[in-house]
């Protein structure tokens, strides 16, 4: 008889796969083995492999419609809300947890694993309660507390100077670029491992993208992060490794370096050199 279990955490030391595909020799996070992913009948990801580092930057980058962020998406089963989307085959496992293990908790995974959004979505509320949402859905309510919580999360967010005399005024009051950094702010309030970011400066100014890709720099020191970007000059500034994807396929994963200087495989060069794409 299959008896109940807690939640699945994913702070657990487990020990990585000395087989990885992943150069270098940054510990093993995030694991991904012969994925095969659809919607309904169609198949949108086939026989993904691939092994993403701790605390390090990877760009997800690609066409549209090459499933790079239908692969993001599965990194916090965001896709579970999506009628007739499934994996067919294959697993995701961070330390070591299939993420599709029954005893897995899909709201816990999301507070593991946060996700910033092409479009900045501050909720309707201060700035201040727009960060200390998460912690308050989970019962904490200590204002001496939420103050820490507040002040670190924007501090990390490269916010702070900006808001700090104005943390009871809406988050919608903010400039676009700004909103984007609350969002990031309100993700990191709930000290996730993980950071999937899906475009995130696609509709921000040179100015607001810069100060994103500076704050990726900064968030790599504590998160593991993942960015889907069309921008190669992104891709080139911000990542550690590059993971590139054409028509559902991983075509070629190796140091951001590498994959712009020297591919090693024809796709990736003429994409990477802009012959298409």
């Amino acid at each position: 008889m299959e008896t109940s279990a807690a939640p699945a955490k994913f702070s657990v030391n487990v020990p990585a796969s000395s087989s990885a595909i992943t150069p270098g020799t940054a510990s093993t996070l995030i694991e991904i083995e012969n994925l095969d992913f659809y919607y309904d009948s169609k198949q949108a990801l086939f026989d993904i492999n691939l092994k993403l580092d701790d605390r390090r930057v990877t760009a997800f980058i690609g066409p549209s419609g090459c499933g790079k962020s239908t692969l993001l998406r599965c990194l916090n089963r965001m896709n579970d809300l999506i009628d007739g989307a499934h994996i067919k085959r294959g697993s995701l496992k961070i330390r070591g947890v299939d993420l599709h293990r029954k005893d897995v908790d899909a709201i816990e995974l999301r507070k593991r694993v946060g996700m910033v959004f092409q479009k900045s979505n501050p909720f309707p509320k201060s700035i201040y309660e727009n960060i200390t949402y998460g912690l308050r859905i989970q019962g904490v309510n200590n204002k001496a507390r939420l103050d820490e919580v507040v002040e670190k999360s924007l501090r990390g967010a490269a916010l702070w100077d900006e808001v700090k005399d104005r943390l009871h005024e809406s988050g919608l009051s903010l400039s676009g670029g700004q909103q984007q950094r609350l969002c990031i702010a309100r993700t990191i309030a709930v000290e996730p491992e993980v950071i999937l970011m899906d475009e995130p400066c696609s509709a921000l100014d040179p100015i607001a993208t810069a100060k994103v890709e500076e704050l990726i720099h900064e968030l790599k020191k504590q998160f593991t992060i993942i960015i889907v970007t069309h921008s190669m000059q992104q891709a080139a500034r911000c990542s550690d490794k590059t993971a590139f994807f054409y028509m559902g396929k991983l075509i070629e994963y190796d140091d951001t370096r590498t994959i712009f200087m020297n591919p090693g495989n024809p796709q990736t060069e003429a994409y990477v050199s802009g012959r298409f794409g």
